[in-house]
């Protein structure tokens, strides 16, 4: 007898996805978590373009993680052209990288996945009860938009980072209200670690995983470099980041896939924590050793406070950040030294590592690949939904709503952007 568990449409993520687990005989035959959304075909549109156009479409397949695109994007094309940019435009665009970081990880954490924890259906219902991490929620966000405002001129499609600096750098007056006001949302950000620090996390997902992110230079935590680092041991330059990333295509998704020597593997959160975590000084290091277990190994639902950590990080961060910038003066936008070349510039995007690879020629783009973290996370979705699916069969739980919501918890906990999946492919099955 064969028979499906669906969930029609995920709530409380970005964009439009489901969920489709089909039994046989009561067993698992085939998880699928399905892409709705139609391709964006950016990497092809930008061929035959200058960088300056890149940089202005590229950051448009997605509203969320448009700071990290666009930096992912100008940090591959300069690579490509040689500009060497000055100490003082690494550091703005550091504070602006972190304004997205805090933004998005304070939605996520506070609003969409503190609700499945706490028992609510959305945080308009948590609010009642729990009123003040819902304004704490609120408050981190807001301030991430305001430090996307002040250094790129916008909280979304900001076009003030261009190549080779900034068009304006943030006044002093600015940069003071940034550092004020981080060091006033430190304990905004703490009732986030605190709830999922007290909470019993779930464990009808667990399997052993494998985690990938970028290692920051030196010995700092950070969300960009030009290395990386695997659970598994292994470090690679990102100019070979083919040789660990093994994209693919599935019938049931308009989103490529990707493994790791044929096997899923996460980023995000959760794996810079693992990867990186001993680097965390300050209030975030105190709490990374206390929250910290084995646990973080096996189970995804452990994202969620990974990403609530990264945000007292960041908070933490700006204050000297702010000083080492107002200490330097304006520099003038740095230009290319050739109008050839290839590069590949990455980040780490709230939901992971993020790369752009350009291939130039007498100025114009002649190749653009894009490999977004949602589509490197999806194959780790469905093989945590299968583990969960199947523990929680096995343990007597009916195929209703509630086996329907525990499911969506573990996709939700990897925070997907189906936007930024959606960028390329699209597949078309011929009967």
């Amino acid at each position: 007898m064969t028979e499906e568990i669906r969930v029609e449409s995920l709530a409380r993520v970005e964009g439009h996805g489901g969920i489709t687990v089909t039994l046989k005989d009561n067993k698992v035959e085939d998880v699928r978590v399905e892409i709705f959304e139609g391709p964006r075909l950016i990497e092809a549109l930008v061929v035959g373009k200058t960088p300056e156009e890149d940089l202005n479409i590229t950051p448009r397949i997605c509203a969320i993680c448009t700071v990290s695109h666009k930096y992912a994007a100008l940090r591959g094309l300069e690579k490509a052209l040689g500009v060497k940019v000055p100490k003082k435009t690494h550091l703005t665009r550091e504070l602006m990288h972190m304004g997205e970081i805090i933004e998005s990880n304070a939605l996520h954490v506070f609003l969409l996945a503190l609700p499945d924890f706490l028992g609510y259906p959305s945080a308009v219902h948590m609010a009642k009860d729990h009123l003040e991490a819902v304004k704490a929620g609120l408050a981190l966000k807001k301030f991430g938009n305001r430090i996307m405002e002040i250094t790129t001129a916008r909280a979304t499609h900001g076009e003030n980072p261009v190549l080779g600096g900034f068009g304006r750098f943030p006044s002093s007056e600015e940069l003071k209200e940034l550092k004020k006001t981080a060091q006033e949302l430190i304990p905004a950000a703490e009732i986030g670690v605190e709830i999922f620090r007290g909470l019993r996390m779930p464990t009808y997902m667990e399997e052993s995983m494998v985690f990938m992110a970028l290692r920051p230079p030196g010995d700092e935590f950070g969300f960009v470099g030009d290395r990386i680092m695997i659970s598994t041991g292994e470090c690679v330059d990102v100019e070979e980041y083919k040789s660990v990333i093994e994209e693919r295509v599935v019938s049931h998704s308009f989103a490529k896939r990707a493994r790791f020597r044929g096997k899923p593997f996460m980023v995000g959160a959760l794996a810079r924590i693992n990867l990186l975590g001993e680097r965390l000084t300050g209030k975030a290091g105190e709490y990374y050793r206390h929250c910290y277990s084995l646990g973080w190994m096996r189970n995804p639902l452990y994202n969620n406070l990974a990403q609530a950590i990264e945000i007292l990080y960041c908070l933490e961060r700006i204050p000297a950040l702010v000083d080492e910038i107002s200490r330097l003066k304006d520099p003038k936008i740095a230009k290319p030294e050739r109008t050839s070349g290839k590069g590949t510039g990455a980040v780490e995007a709230p939901r992971g590592s993020l790369y752009h690879h350009y291939e130039i020629k007498d100025g114009l783009i002649q190749k653009c690949d894009i490999i977004t973290p949602t589509a490197q996370n999806l194959d780790d979705m469905e093989l945590h939904v299968r583990v969960g699916t199947e523990v929680l069969l096995n343990k007597g739980h009916k195929k209703d709503d509630d086996l329907n919501l525990k499911l969506e918890m573990i996709v939700r906990a990897y925070d997907p952007c189906i936007s930024c999946a959606t960028h390329l492919v699209k597949v078309v099955e011929k009967g």
